[in-house]
């Protein structure tokens, strides 16, 4: 599937809102940036790397080559989202956490049905999907939580350098278990991706001498002091 890359899944989905309605989705996403606040539930979920929906009225379809669009009865909006999981996680995840949120954003969309019962939602979602052509994601082993686990220790690393060109051994010692300490939530395998797709094992494959480079450095430096 061209939607996944590693542990990653690209999601869109385009739903029909009748233009006489469609000015009402206007107002509550243009309250929903003014209130941040009201996503909280949303921002709080660690799976999401982006979500956005924008309004295509019919007078602003793209024209790709396919001519003007003259026969349009809705405006249309579309919903883009990459995540971490499975589809099913995803939407279960979205339902839980802001399902008055989901209300709100699908408003004017023709024949939604909620987003609470979850079947329905699903089925709708299905039915309005459509799959992504070509997806590329830079770190397609990696989940979100992943990526900010290793900048922690990035940075870390970064200061005890900084710290062993300055510092006695005793206190690079002390600093070195205090650098430990803070970041070692942050040193777990990321694990396999819950979607199979081979561009997680292509990721391995293509770093793996980049790795292998970086480990002898370290283990050099490591030998000449």
């Amino acid at each position: 599937m061209s939607n996944i890359a590693g542990k990653a899944y690209a999601m869109n989905v385009v739903t029909p809102s009748h233009p006489r309605i469609t000015w009402v989705n206007r107002l509550l996403f243009m309250a929903a940036r003014g209130l941040p606040e009201n996503l909280a539930g949303l921002l709080g979920l660690s799976l999401i790397h982006f979500a956005r929906w924008v309004i295509i009225r019919r007078k602003d379809w793209p024209d790709l080559g396919q001519g003007e669009q003259h026969q349009l009865d809705n405006d249309y909006v579309l919903f883009l989202s990459n995540f971490n999981g499975t589809w099913d996680q995803y939407i279960d995840a979205f339902s839980d956490g802001i399902p008055k949120g989901l209300d709100l954003f699908w408003y004017s969309a023709t024949k939604y049905p909620l987003s609470i019962p979850i079947t329905p939602f699903k089925n709708y979602i299905t039915h309005n999907q459509i799959f992504t052509d070509h997806y590329y994601n830079a770190t397609p082993g990696s989940a979100q939580r992943d990526i900010k686990s290793a900048l922690k220790v990035y940075d870390a690393v970064l200061t005890l350098d900084k710290a062993h060109a300055d510092q006695s051994p005793e206190a690079f010692a002390e600093s070195w278990r205090a650098a430990m300490t803070k970041v070692q939530g942050n040193l777990g395998e990321p694990g396999f991706g819950p979607v199979a797709s081979l561009d997680t094992e292509r990721a391995d494959q293509n770093r793996e001498a980049y790795v292998r480079k970086a480990q002898a450095t370290f283990d050099l430096r490591r030998a000449r002091n």
